[in-house]
């Protein structure tokens, strides 16, 4: 045995126990204070979301600066988490509905799509009613950034449900009228004709409510009439 070479091998052996350790002391820190700063970005982030949220429940007007100050932040703080009103609301609302089956649990016995659409007519607009600053909100986006529209597919969502006893019949034997009802009900069945409704025709919502129902039912049922003989 070579004295010398062992002397060398335990020297070797402590130096890099040295380094190890020494890495661990350095990264450590570095490791908790990522972590700090990762879980007070969350903390701040979920501060925003559910501030927005409260002021979604009251019913009024939703805007950025209204929402920083109820999450005690700056305004250019809730920007660096959210680029524009409209994603934080998305955020904001999404969890807040039920899925289209369990909206439509009361009626999915039916195999009527016209009492479905009326249905599923009166869920989408007590919603729309329920939290209009936001959905005014979202809408005023809309106009400088219809993408943000296009990526609002809850209407979508209640139609496909409402019209599901349709799939193996008007949907495969007139595809391009079944096509044309989706697209009419997207008009009826949305916040945009409540506002009309309300804000133009002077409807209370009730009445709004009831006016947009009657028409989604009297759409479905014309088109439906055919497919029926």
């Amino acid at each position: 045995m070579n004295p010398r070479g062992s002397a060398v091998g335990v020297r070797s052996s402590a130096a890099s126990s040295r380094e190890a350790a020494a890495a661990q002391v350095i990264g450590g820190p570095a490791v908790l204070l990522n972590t700090g700063r990762s879980n007070q970005k969350e903390r701040t982030r979920t501060a925003i979301v559910a501030a927005a949220r409260d002021a979604i429940a009251g019913g009024g007007e939703v805007t950025m600066p209204h929402v920083a100050r109820r999450a005690l932040v700056s305004e250019a703080t809730a920007y660096r988490y959210f680029p524009d009103l409209a994603s934080l609301l998305r955020e904001a609302l999404a969890g807040l509905f039920d899925s289209p089956q369990r909206a439509m649990a009361p009626v999915a016995r039916s195999k009527d799509p016209v009492e479905r659409i009326g249905f599923a007519t009166e869920i989408l607009l007590r919603e729309v009613l329920a939290y209009q600053g936001a959905v005014r909100a979202m809408l005023a986006a809309a106009l400088t950034k219809p993408a943000i529209a296009q990526r609002t597919g809850r209407r979508f969502r209640l139609i496909d449900e409402a019209l599901r006893p349709l799939e193996d019949t008007m949907a495969v034997q007139q595809p391009a009228r079944f096509a044309q009802l989706k697209r009419g009900l997207t008009v009826v069945v949305s916040a945009e004709a409540l506002f009309t409704l309300t804000d133009v025709c002077g409807l209370t919502p009730e009445l709004a409510i009831a006016s947009a129902i009657e028409t989604a039912r009297a759409l479905t049922a014309a088109a439906i009439r055919p497919a029926r003989r």
